[in-house]
């Protein structure tokens, strides 16, 4: 068995990929790449393939359904405050407050996107 993680890459559902493409940038600063495969629209978040995690796409087309029901993403942030408080600028809508983990020793919270999508993100702990 391979010792690397088993997730190597994830597509989020949008029904507007310019309107995603901006909750993303401006909830967590990213720049995306279009292209068009297999005839879906897909906006590909930053990818290095030296570094360590996995990246993914925001895709759009008739397979793509968003919702709140599905798999949860979690992104990683330094600033789960500041996140937060990006996503409600950004007029999305908190599902689950800042929590912290104390076994694990991070902070979690949920939200929903612009598309309807419930994302996470995590925080390490400073400790």
């Amino acid at each position: 068995m391979n010792p690397a993680n088993p997730v190597l890459f994830f597509e989020i559902p949008v029904s507007d990929l310019d309107r995603a493409e901006h909750f993303y940038q401006q909830v967590f600063g990213y720049d995306f790449e279009r292209e068009t495969i297999d005839g879906y629209e897909m906006s590909f978040f930053p990818f290095n393939d030296c570094a360590n995690g996995i990246s993914g796409a925001l895709a759009k087309g008739d397979v793509y359904q968003p919702t709140r029901d599905g798999v949860i993403v979690y992104f990683r942030t330094e600033q789960l405050d500041q996140t937060l408080e990006n996503v409600v600028a950004q007029n999305g809508r908190i599902l689950y407050p800042s929590t912290f983990n104390e076994k694990y020793k991070f902070w979690v919270a949920e939200f929903e996107d612009s598309e309807g999508n419930r994302i996470a993100v995590q925080q390490l702990s400073a400790d």
